[in-house]
């Protein structure tokens, strides 16, 4: 494990433990690392009513978006599951499709554990930008 993607997985476990989720009681941390070496973090945040909830990556990605970031090159998702590896929902998925196919993602268990896969993979197909365009 190289040291960034040590920092990038420490970072998401540090996010979990963030996590407003009174509700379903199913913390998620993520950090995002961009093209430029930062790594941005978020944790999902419930509310009462459930479809205003947001998810750990659109966290992420959203507060990576405010400080001026739009490339990146991996991610890093944990939840408390211990015994899989759990990926991002669909739609966390489409988002992070929005700014690049090229993403490495490591799923990552509680203890650290983890498993590259990538965006392409974990969303073949994806719709993007390219099939708005008019022919």
């Amino acid at each position: 494990m190289t040291d960034k993607v040590k920092e990038l997985v420490s970072k998401c476990l540090q996010a979990r433990d963030m996590a407003y989720c009174p509700y379903s009681r199913f913390p998620v941390g993520a950090a995002i690392l961009t093209t430029g070496g930062a790594i941005i973090t978020g944790c999902n945040v419930e509310n009462a009513s459930f479809g205003l909830t947001v998810c750990a990556e659109r966290t992420a990605i959203q507060r990576a978006v405010v400080e001026g970031h739009r490339q990146f090159t991996a991610i890093a998702v944990t939840c408390d599951v211990k015994d899989r590896f759990v990926g991002p929902c669909g739609a966390c998925r489409q988002v992070l499709m929005e700014f690049g196919s090229d993403w490495i993602v490591y799923l990552t268990k509680p203890d650290g554990s983890y498993k590259e896969t990538s965006l392409s993979e974990l969303l073949p197909l994806a719709f993007s930008a390219a099939d708005l365009e008019e022919d």
